[in-house]
C-alpha cells in the first residue's frame, strides 16, 4: 500500500470526490477492475485508499480515451507496469490537448473580432481555419479506400463527417499523441506493458473510423510498414518506428483482440 496518504474513503465520498456515480464504482469492483482495498470491519463498508485512488485516476485516463474496460483492467493488472510512465504518457496526451484548445481559442477570437468590428481586417484562410489541419484524415480514408471493401469505406466517410471540427483535430492530436510515445519506447519489448498500452490505445484510435477485428488490425499493422506514405508519417517520429508499432499492434491482436473475438 502507498505510504503517502493514509486517508480512505467510503464509496459514496469517493464518488463525490471523482465525480463518478457509486454506481460506476460497484460495477468496477464487481467486474475486479477497482476493488477497495479493505473493508470497515464495524459494517463491511467498502474503504478505498490512496493505491485505489491512483488506480481509479489511470482508469478515467483511458475511459478518456475510450479503451475498453477490459483492455484496461489487463494494463494495469501486468505486474511490469510502469505507472510514473503512463503517467507521462497522459501528461503529454494532455498538453497536446491545451496547446491545440489555445489555438482554437485564438482563432474563436479572431472570428468574434471580425465579425463585431467594423473596419477589421478580414481573417485570411489559414487563420479561419488554425487548428482544423485534415491532412491526417485524408491519408487514413486513402487507406480505407484501398483496403476495405466500400461498405467500410461508406462507414469510415460517415463517422468522418459526423465529427466536428473541434472532435476531428481531438482524433489528430491523439493520433500524434500515440506515435511520439512510441517512439520513447523503442529501447523496449513489442510485449512491454507501457508499449502494449500504446497499442490499445491505437485500436481506440482507429475505430472512430471503423470497426478493428484482429485480422483488420494485423492487416493496418502490415500496411504501416509497406505503405511508402504510412512509413514515412511514422518513421518521421523515430527511424524504423513502423516496424516496432506493427510488431506491437500484432502482439496485441494476438493476446487481446483474438481473445476478445472467441
Amino acid at each position: 500500500m502507498c505510504t503517502y496518504n493514509k486517508k480512505t474513503y467510503t464509496i459514496g465520498e469517493l464518488a463525490h470526490l471523482a465525480g463518478v456515480s457509486v454506481r460506476m464504482l460497484r460495477h468496477y469492483d464487481q467486474i475486479g477492475l477497482l476493488q477497495p482495498g479493505g473493508r470497515d470491519p464495524s459494517n463491511d463498508y467498502r474503504q478505498y485508499d490512496y493505491d485505489d485512488l491512483l488506480r481509479l485516476q489511470q482508469i478515467l485516463f483511458f475511459r478518456e480515451l475510450d479503451v475498453p474496460l477490459k483492455q484496461i483492467k489487463r494494463i494495469l493488472d501486468d505486474p511490469e507496469l510502469d505507472r510514473v510512465h503512463l503517467l507521462r504518457q497522459h501528461h503529454q496526451s494532455l498538453a497536446l490537448q491545451i496547446e491545440r484548445l489555445q489555438k482554437l481559442q485564438g482563432t474563436v477570437t479572431k472570428t468574434i473580432t471580425n465579425l463585431e468590428e467594423e473596419g477589421t481586417m478580414p481573417l485570411t484562410d489559414q487563420e479561419l481555419y488554425e487548428g482544423f489541419d485534415r491532412e491526417t484524415m485524408e491519408r487514413y480514408q486513402k487507406e480505407v479506400r484501398e483496403q476495405y471493401d466500400p461498405t467500410t469505406v461508406e462507414l469510415a466517410d460517415r463517422n468522418v463527417r459526423k465529427m466536428s471540427k473541434t472532435q476531428w483535430s481531438a482524433v489528430k492530436e491523439e493520433g500524434q499523441a500515440i506515435a511520439e510515445s512510441l517512439a520513447a519506447l523503442m529501447d523496449r519489448s513489442p510485449d512491454d506493458p507501457a508499449v502494449q498500452a500504446l497499442a490499445a490505445r491505437q485500436h481506440a484510435w482507429l475505430e472512430h473510423f471503423f470497426p478493428v477485428s484482429a485480422e483488420r488490425f494485423r492487416s493496418l499493422a502490415s500496411l504501416y510498414t509497406t505503405n511508402p506514405e504510412f512509413r514515412s508519417f511514422y518513421d518521421a517520429f523515430a527511424p524504423d518506428l513502423a516496424d516496432f508499432l506493427k510488431q506491437a499492434m500484432e502482439h496485441y491482436a494476438d493476446t487481446v483482440l483474438d481473445e476478445e473475438s472467441t
